[in-house]
């Protein structure tokens, strides 16, 4: 088994100490943390489908040249959802910093908060609405805030396609009876 690498990079040249497992649970812990379909996640898309809404999920929004993954995307209204969870995203409530490796884990979650910041002002630059919700937020109380998200958009988007479909409109030639 190859040795890890003594630092990690953790993007735009910053460049940590690699985490050695405190302990091989911890070890086993972090290895089974998923990036997508976690159990928040499912909980407010269910919510979100009872409510008859239809979205895509893990949806890649490419902006120039950078580009994220919503956790939930409404495409025609342009609506990003993302669930944070209250470790990785540095939740002011719930989130904590482990007491070993410090000086990996710190930097790394300031650089996810940093990352969150700029993918949320990117989604906006594109015109995006941009939801973030914490992990231990009510998956009803959400659903009940997106749901309302995504119909104000959805009015604004139509409005908008019917006035641009008004600018295309070439005027018709009248043309004359014959005589």
């Amino acid at each position: 088994m190859p040795s890890p690498p003594e630092t990690i990079s953790l993007g735009s040249g910053r460049r940590v100490p690699y985490p050695i497992a405190s302990s091989p649970a911890a070890s086993n812990v972090a290895r089974a943390n998923r990036r997508a379909n976690t159990s928040p996640e499912v909980q407010l898309r269910s919510e979100l489908h009872r409510r008859g809404l239809r979205f895509r999920k893990d949806f890649l929004v490419r902006m120039g040249g950078t580009w994220t993954r919503p956790d939930i995307a409404f495409t025609r209204a342009r609506v990003a959802v993302f669930v944070d969870g209250c470790f990785w995203h540095s939740c002011p409530e719930h989130g904590t910093v482990p007491r070993t490796n410090v000086e990996y884990w710190v930097p790394k979650l300031q650089a996810n908060v940093a990352r969150d910041r700029r993918n949320t002002a990117f989604l906006h630059d594109e015109g995006w609405a941009v939801v973030r919700l914490w992990e231990h937020e009510d998956p009803v109380g959400a659903a009940e805030r997106i749901d309302c998200l995504v119909k104000l958009h959805r009015r604004r988007t139509i409005a908008r396609a019917a006035d641009t479909r008004a600018k295309r409109r070439r005027p018709q030639r009248v043309l004359s009876k014959p005589r």
